[in-house]
């Protein structure tokens, strides 16, 4: 690696960490940085998930971004990718969380891996993603994007840390040997009402399929998902904008119920 790729891996975190501090959005990457790549972007989140590390804010898991052709045309992209779950992203169903954690946040209903032994690619496969699970659990993904308006390209939310926000867990774990991924299927209500409907079949034709993604991109660079993480491996549905106050809720059949609040704002309590 150049001491010119450095400096731009350097310079890629510190522009997104500006935003962590002040709460405000910065922009673009692609335009700060215009001669950033998809390997520079995965550089630069993890410039920053270093720098978590190393403030007491230890990896708890991954996600997998845009992994269904939904979140994809959404977000203007035509690729997955991958981000880090750290301690701090972890929220309790039904109590508030608090506005200030996120800038322009959204919601997702996705299944939740709990991995009961270590994945590491390439060379994983469909049988040994399913005998390293040890649980689901019906969850909520609160994704935020720390640049403008959500004017990113693949790039962008790459070295966004894929977007990620918080996470919200149910608490009814269900063995994957107990339902069909592929065929289960998803309600999301926002305060009451249904806005979204989708199915696990979305996701990379399974969100099984989408483990063994992740496990084989990550490996190669020296990532191993370890046991006890949780791993997010997409939305079912369309991200859904959550403001202060908002309530949601997701059912996914065969596996549960969360329920994420997000609190007011301190200006409005």
């Amino acid at each position: 690696m150049t001491t010119s790729e450095q400096d731009l891996h350097a310079a890629g975190a510190q522009h997104l960490l500006e935003a962590y501090s002040t709460g405000k959005p910065v922009a673009p990457i692609i335009d700060a940085f215009p001669g950033a790549t998809i390997a520079d972007a995965y550089r630069i989140q993890q410039r920053q998930v270093a720098r978590w590390v190393e403030q007491g804010d230890p990896v708890r898991g991954h996600k997998v971004g845009l992994a269904s052709a939904a979140m994809q045309k959404q977000a203007g992209v035509d690729q997955p990718d991958y981000g880090h779950l750290t301690q701090s992203m972890f929220f309790l169903e039904h109590e508030p969380i608090p506005a200030d954690t996120f800038i322009q946040p959204r919601v997702e209903p996705e299944v939740a891996f709990v991995l009961n032994r270590p994945l590491r690619g390439p060379g994983v496969t469909v049988a040994d993603a399913i005998a390293a699970i040890d649980f689901v659990l019906p969850a909520l993904e609160i994704v935020d994007s720390r640049v403008q308006d959500w004017k990113i390209s693949i790039v962008d939310t790459i070295a966004d840390n894929a977007s990620s926000g918080g996470v919200v867990l149910g608490s009814t774990p269900v063995s994957p040997r107990d339902v069909d991924l592929r065929l289960t299927g998803c309600v999301l209500h926002h305060n009451g009402a249904l806005v979204a409907t989708g199915a696990g079949g979305a996701v990379l034709g399974s969100p099984i399929n989408s483990l063994v993604w992740l496990a084989n991109t990550v490996g190669p660079l020296g990532i191993e998902l370890e046991a006890g993480h949780v791993v997010l491996p997409g939305s079912m549905t369309r991200a859904q904008t959550m403001s202060p106050g908002d309530t949601f809720s997701t059912t996914i059949a065969g596996v549960g119920t969360v329920t994420a609040v997000l609190g007011k704002r301190k200006d409005h309590a």
